[in-house]
Order: C-alpha cells, then structure tokens, then sequence
C-alpha cells in the first residue's frame, strides 16, 4: 500500500536564487526503509522537513505531497502530528524536558491523551529502549547516544506511522551509531514502521534499506535497490561524487572489475575477497613513521572535573602531539575527548598537572597572544563560531580583529572560500546552511587565523564523502605547511585515511597510540569496514584504496 507520494515538489528559500527541492517525483510503500544521501547542501535536509508539515520552512514550494491518498494541508492535526514522526540531527536540539520520563510524555500530554494511557505508553517505551536504568535522570546528563535513543523514543510513544530521520548517528561513535541504527532496523522489520533516513555513514544502512534516494542539485538523480546503485552511479558519471560514499565493500567491489554479485555487507565483501584472494602470500608493507623531535603540544598528568563534588572527567591524562602531525583521538560518547580539546584551548582549566603548548605552559599565554596565529579551536558545533548575518560578514569581523587592513581582507576571505569550496555560500546566513556548509565554513574561518596548531572537534560532523575527501586533501596540505593537526572524531574511516597517528581515550586518559595500519588492525570495533573485510588475508590493510592496492598486487587477481 501506497503511504506517501510526492508529485513535483519543488521549494525556494526566501531571496534564494535556486531552488533547494527541484521537481522531486516520489512514491513509498508502507513498511520500506529509504535512505537518502547526497552531497551537502544537495536538498535532503529540506525535502525531509517538507514532509512533516510542522516543520516545513518558510518559502516558496510548488507540488503536491500525500499522505496515505490526502493532501498533507489536508490532514487533520493529530494525523500530522502523531503518525508523522521527525528524529533532527542534533539530539540537543529535540529534548524540551529536564526528565527523561517527562520527555517521554511530553508530546502525549499536549495532545491531551489520558494519563492511564501515558503511562501504559511512556512505560511500554522505555522497556523496549532499555530506558530503565535512567529513566529518572535530568536529560543534561545523557551522553549523545543516550539524548538520541530518548528522542527516538519520543517520537515513538506517539505510535508514527511514518519516522524521518535526519542524520541521526552524526554525533554518536561507532558504537553507538550501531546500536541505533540496529534499533531502526528492529522497528522496520517487527512494526512495519516507514522509515526515511538521510545518512552519510552508508556503511550500515546500506544494507538494510530497500531503496535508496540519490539527490543532486534538489532533484531526484537515482532511486533504486542499493545493489544496483554503485553501478549506476558510474553509468551516470565515472567522478559522480556519492561514487566515493558509498559502503567499503560496494567500493572494493566496483574497483576491482571481478564479475560476480555486488557485495553489500562486511560479510559479503569478506566472503568476496576470501573467494578470490585467500590463497595469496603478498603481504602489504608500510614505512615506519617518524616524526618531528618538535612537540607542539603536551600534557602532562592532568586533571579535570567541572565542579567540585562531580567525577572527574580527565585522569592524570597525558599527551604528546609532534609539530607537522595529523593526530586523531577516537572514543566513545561521554567519555571526554572534547573536554580534553577545551583544557588543550584554554576554554577549561586542570587543577593539577601539565598543558604545554610549544613547550610553554599555557597559563603562560597572556590575553589573545594563544589565538593569535597560534592555536585554532573548531568546536562540535560549527554555529557557535558565527555571529553575524552573512558567512562574508563573519571573516571580515575576524580579520578586523587580527588588524589585516581592510583592502587585504576581501582578497584573503576568497582565498579561504575558493580553497575549501564555499565561494557561492559567502553572502548566506549562517543558520540557512545545511550542517555539512556550516561546517565547511566554520572550517574556512578557523584558517583565516593561520593558526600553527588546529584543533578540530568532529571536523567531518555533516559532512558527506566527496566534501571528506575535499577535507582530507585540504589538511594534508595544511600538515606539508608545517601546521599540527589535532582532530577528536567518531569517523574511524576519515581518521585512517588522514593521521599520522590515531589513539583511543577511555576512562580519562589517552590509552595507547600507534599509526593507523597497527591501531586499527588490533581493534575489533573501533576499526574500518575494510579492516574487517580484508584481515583475514591483508591483516595491516585498513582502508579502501590499500584493499584494492592489495588486491590488484596479489597473485591470482582475476579480472
């Protein structure tokens, strides 16, 4: 059964030039899983809050959309508010409450439903979420995977028939990205729940979705069962820029030109590469890394709690950053990374041990001297870092206060957005930007600073694989600059493709630290799906291109 069909939507933003949504022609069944991916600022976000009317933005649209054979203007408020669930991107943004029960029957009291009713509901929900446990704690407490279960449990007690979900698992680690969007898949296969999910972490959704949206430029570019969507999308175009976010194995797959069934998961690209390379003896080698004698940052048993009487969040945690090196931090929700950066930046102070920055203590760094062409700070939000009207605005203010006279400022501000691709978002507000242009502009800013230390805090938050790779290239040259990089992420792919060296934080403290060909290849959960797929027979191959290289090296290649 048809549950929503979409005829010729397009939408404009107010004084845009474009349209954000352009002629999209869509149908759905009841009970399929849709991903929808793209590049930034493609339309998904604004398709998506175009289907919930509550949330639909201020513009001009054209088209129709249907909800079960009525026009969504149409549909009375319960239908639109109750069957019509919305999870956004940032979990922070949802939660209303100061109680996670309260959350829970938050949107059950407004629609008036009896409270024998609430409570059968609130409770039943907080069962299947395993929500028990901290079922009366203050929602400001909860790690991000947490505040993104009880979101989605919120919007569950209202019995949807229909979940949007926005990039869900954007600011959750690899861990906890699984379990939620395992928790999707539950609700898919044993309710019937239509689910629309924008994603551009492939690796998991891939497989379980039966159809997947491919957006361009606001439109429609492919709609079709994920095994057919790698090929596809090289018939279109062999630079298609969604070709590189695609899953690890559909990527390996595509590379290596072997006739067989496209593979989806890391169970099938593994059995794939066991079926045609499992009797190689060539064993991929890697230089040792050495680097610079220069330490750029460094800390030394410190400690850290942000009151008096709470646990403390940093444990004797110590560190050593060499100058010119990309340094990746990984770890779970909760566990500290970010305050870690904050001590490193200033922003937090340790009440005991050691933060040296180039080798001084920072306590030693008067007023701004630290950001002056020292040290950049990218937090995980990339909107705290504007505060005027327009992305142009925002640089002028900054070089303002760097004293960069003003018939310079003009020419560095389109060096910066030419170099990282934002030339065509400058004259914009801040807040009409997708998450992944609000994070490449937050990006562009922190290197009008010309810092020589960077510190970046979720950099690829938003972002989707094409604008990743942009990224990545853009920090190497920043790195052959001599600038030291230091990066806090969940994307295990990004930071094994770019660091010199990666590390695990846990329990307060950096753990270990080792190039990425030996950190990941001893992890089992926090390492890459080409890691899984390949170590059986390339134990130290833990990205996509060195599988390949691998591959197209060994004996017995068949083409």
């Amino acid at each position: 059964m048809e549950i929503l069909r979409i005829e010729d939507l397009s939408f404009r933003y107010a004084e845009a030039e474009q349209n954000a949504v352009e002629r999209v022609n869509l149908s759905l069944e009841s009970g399929e899983f849709i991903v929808v991916c793209g590049e930034s600022g493609c339309g998904k976000t604004t398709l998506l809050k175009l289907l919930k009317r509550e949330l639909a933005p201020a513009g001009d649209v054209s088209g129709k959309i249907y909800y079960k054979g009525i026009l969504q203007q149409e549909l009375d408020e319960k239908t639109s508010a109750c069957e019509i669930g919305y999870v956004l991107q940032n979990p922070d943004n949802q939660i209303v409450t100061d109680k996670v029960w309260h959350e829970l029957a938050f949107g059950l009291e407004n629609m008036g439903i009896p409270t024998e009713v609430i409570r059968r509901r609130v409770g039943e929900m907080a069962g299947y979420f395993g929500i028990e446990s901290w079922f009366r704690k203050n929602t400001d407490e909860l790690s991000g995977g947490q505040k993104q279960l009880l979101n989605l449990a919120s919007v569950m007690v209202m019995q949807p028939e229909i979940l949007i979900l926005d990039e869900p698992t954007s600011q959750l680690d690899p861990i906890a990205a699984a379990d939620f969007i395992a928790t999707l898949q539950k609700l898919n296969r044993e309710l019937g729940l239509t689910i629309i999910l924008v994603e551009h972490r492939l690796e998991e959704v891939f497989p379980i979705a039966d159809k997947v949206l491919v957006m361009e430029n606001g439109g429609v570019l492919l709609y079709a069962p994920p095994r057919d969507i790698g090929a596809s999308l090289a018939e279109i175009r062999k630079d298609q820029p969604m070709l590189c976010g695609l899953p690890s194995a559909v990527r390996i797959f595509g590379a290596l030109g072997i006739h067989d069934e496209c593979p989806l998961t890391v169970r099938e690209g593994r059995a794939f590469l066991q079926k045609y390379f499992s009797d190689t003896d060539y064993q991929p080698r890697y230089e040792n890394y050495r680097p610079s004698e220069d330490i750029a940052i460094e800390l030394k048993g410190v400690w850290f709690r942000y009151e008096r009487d709470l646990p403390d969040i940093l444990r004797a945690a110590s560190l050593r950053v060499h100058r010119g090196e990309i340094y990746c931090i990984l770890g779970g929700n909760g566990a500290g990374k970010t305050t870690m950066l904050n001590v490193i930046s200033g922003l937090n102070k340790a009440y005991r041990g050691k933060v040296l920055i180039d080798g001084k203590p920072i306590k030693e760094y008067k007023g701004n001297s630290l950001y002056r062409k020292k040290l950049a700070y990218l937090p995980q939000n990339p909107l705290t870092v504007f505060i005027k009207d327009n992305v142009r605005e925002d640089f002028a203010e900054i070089l303002e206060a760097l004293d960069i006279p003003k018939d310079k400022r003009g020419k560095k501000i389109n060096a910066v957005a030419e170099r990282i691709g934002i030339s065509r978002l400058l004259c914009k507000h801040p807040f009409d930007l997708s998450g992944g242009e609000q994070q490449k502009c937050a990006i562009a800013k922190m290197l009008l600073l010309e810092p020589e230390i960077l510190l970046l805090d979720e950099p690829t938050k938003g972002l989707d694989a094409y604008s990743k790779k942009k990224l990545k290239e853009i920090l190497i040259d920043l790195k052959n600059d001599g600038l030291t990089i230091l990066t806090v992420t969940h994307d295990v792919e990004f930071a094994a493709e770019n660091a010199d060296r990666c590390a695990l934080f846990f329990d307060g403290e950096i753990l270990s630290a080792a190039v990425p060909e030996k950190f990941f290849s001893e992890n089992n959960f926090y390492t890459t799906a080409a890691n899984r797929m390949a170590r059986n027979i390339w134990k130290n191959a833990v990205t996509v291109a060195q599988v390949i290289s691998c591959a197209e090296k060994s004996r017995g290649i068949c083409k």
